[in-house]
């Protein structure tokens, strides 16, 4: 995910109408002037939350939640009032700073996406682009879902951790620093939000440097797990 959004995307110059918010939670300048470029530029609405963060993700609305990993307590009490309330439940939860890793341990709440430091404005953009679909509610032109989960592999004699890039209803991509052979039968393990952790075996589709691509078996049933999970994601 990291190098996949560091090349340029030359911005549109025409202005579109907010279809959707976005809460900027607890950012100082220039983070927040960059963030809310980002988002303006493709109709999303950047609102500035600096005050009891939570309570406003109780009770508002929003499509989409950006927030600091490295305010450990604050981003945790924030992600659970937002996955905890009706109306936020399935926002776009995109996280600032820290690795892969320092994600992890906000595995349940379901991170859509990282923005990495130092916040670079093209990278920052190609992001947005690449998420906007969900952000924007237009579910049915987006097959995957991005999200962040830590997911057990294990095949080609190893067993390793790895993380969730995107997810669909036949397959993930993953990022591993382990790597493996195209082809190979493996069993990946990994719970998400409400989904409850769930054993599937899979193929290895397509292998690049630090990441890899793997096909659900067709013919393991528990793969309708996810894929009944993804339906409720997109419905809700």
């Amino acid at each position: 995910m990291d190098k996949a959004f560091t090349t340029t995307f030359a911005p549109s110059s025409t202005l579109r109408k907010a279809a959707a918010r976005a809460a900027l939670v607890g950012f100082q300048e220039p983070q927040h002037s960059l963030l809310s470029e980002c988002f303006r530029q493709f109709g999303i609405e950047p609102i500035a939350i600096n005050d009891n963060p939570a309570d406003r993700l109780r009770k508002e609305k929003f499509e989409a939640c950006v927030l600091e990993l490295g305010k450990v307590k604050e981003s945790e009490e924030v992600m659970e009032a937002a996955r905890s309330s009706r109306s936020n439940s399935r926002c776009v939860i995109y996280g600032v700073g820290g690795s892969a890793q320092n994600a992890m341990r906000f595995s349940k709440y379901g991170i859509n996406a990282m923005f990495h430091e130092p916040l670079e404005r093209p990278a920052m953009l190609k992001l947005v682009r690449a998420t906007r679909l969900l952000v924007l509610h237009e579910f049915r032109r987006y097959v995957r879902i991005p999200v962040m989960t830590e997911v057990s592999l294990i095949g080609d004699g190893r067993r390793t951790t790895a993380t969730s890039i995107e997810m669909s209803s036949g397959g993930m991509s993953l990022k591993t620093v382990e790597d493996f052979s195209t082809g190979a039968n493996v069993e990946i393990s990994f719970a998400l939000m409400t989904l409850p952790r769930v054993n599937l075996r899979a193929v290895v589709s397509w292998n690049k440097p630090k990441s890899v691509g793997v096909r659900f078996d067709p013919n393991d049933e528990r793969r309708f797990k996810v894929k009944t999970w993804i339906d409720s994601y997109l419905e809700n």
